[in-house]
């Protein structure tokens, strides 16, 4: 995979030197990303799966012949490469320009008791391919290998690795004595003593200085231990899982800092381009995929950016970010529902999504 050239020292001994507990799981129901595919249903058969290696098909009442390897169906809008196994069943969604990928495994259930009564129960398992999709990449010299590992890993991913930053999350060290993980504030009260003051990425949080490839940057004090939406992002894709970052809001071979220079200047793939309108078109979205908001008012501009997580136990499509009300990155209701079809601030103020 490839890692991020501004990674520091502390960040490598992270990688190699701690242990993540996946964190506790309890049963509900599964959200199924395959609401995202054409055909509707994960695990129902394909009606178009490619027949491999130019077989033919089993008459009726033939044994069929077992097949050579997973099928890979292209699909459109966005353009992607669905896997599927023997049986039709989606194990993985590539999306061309994209790093993320969708992959089908064992499913885990998430609650913030907290802030929501809702659950997310998913068996999607947000990972980060080496480079961007392209159609026939699955030809590709790093595909095989990857795949395989990724279809067994476990380890924690994109979700996994969110929560670890939410309300009650424990607090974790690496061999350097850096504190990685745990509950993180939005930011320090302002002087006034009633907010809390954006401005606080993953460096702010870590304490730590961090080189990009456009520029150094140092933490700001006050703000250690704090996460604002832009920065929890940058944590869990950037520093945690090695997407590549830049320090400013330019275009460039990673994610910029701010939410609005995310959305318009971001790598991998504007699956719903800002329009200035409210986003109705929940079809659109894949478990990880990034959603941008307009909410504060003032100027028309994306100021709030989540991850979109699925479909909770209440049917509704549902967003995790760090936000103001809740001190920290959240996916429950406090100071707003975390969804996007219920007709709530964040609902009605949803503009943009991207898939990176």
């Amino acid at each position: 995979m490839a890692r991020d050239p501004g990674k520091q020292g502390s960040n490598r001994a992270l990688r190699t030197g701690v242990v993540l507990a996946v964190i506790a799981l309890s049963a509900f129901g599964v959200v199924q990303f395959a609401r995202q595919q054409a055909s509707g249903d994960a695990n129902a058969p394909a009606t178009a799966l490619a027949l491999q290696d130019g077989g033919n098909a089993a008459a009726p009442g033939a044994a069929a012949a077992p097949a050579a390897g997973p099928g890979f169906d292209r699909l459109e809008n966005p353009g992607r490469t669905v896997v599927r196994d023997q049986t039709g069943a989606v194990i993985a969604t590539f999306t061309d320009g994209a790093r993320t990928v969708a992959m089908t495994g064992p499913a885990r259930t998430f609650t913030e008791e907290r802030f929501t009564t809702a659950t997310i129960t998913t068996t999607t398992w947000v990972r980060l391919a080496p480079e961007p999709w392209a159609p026939g990449a699955e030809k590709a010299e790093w595909f095989a290998q990857w795949f395989e590992t990724a279809k067994k890993d476990t380890s924690p991913d994109v979700f996994d690795i969110a929560m670890q930053y939410a309300d009650g999350a424990a607090e974790e060290t690496n061999p350097d004595g850096l504190l990685f993980r745990g509950d993180a504030i939005f930011g320090p009260v302002e002087p006034q003593g009633v907010a809390r003051l954006e401005q606080s990425d993953f460096l702010d949080y870590l304490g730590i200085p961090y080189k990009f490839p456009d520029v150094s940057k140092k933490p700001k004090a006050a703000h250690k231990g704090a996460l604002d939406c832009s920065g929890f992002v940058r944590m869990v894709y950037g520093f945690r899982l090695d997407y590549p970052l830049l320090g400013t809001n330019n275009a460039g071979p990673g994610l910029p800092r701010r939410a609005w220079a995310m959305a318009e200047n971001g790598p991998g793939v504007a699956l719903i381009p800002n329009t200035r309108t409210r986003v109705t078109d929940y079809d659109a979205l894949q478990p990880g995929d990034l959603v941008f908001f307009e909410v504060e008012g003032g100027v028309d501009e994306l100021d709030h950016v989540g991850i979109f997580v699925g479909i909770d136990s209440t049917g509704h499509y549902r967003f995790m970010s760090s936000r103001e009300r809740a001190n920290g990155p959240t996916f429950g209701d406090l100071g707003g529902t975390s969804l996007l079809d219920d007709g709530g601030m964040y609902s009605k103020g949803w503009r943009a999504a991207r898939r990176i």
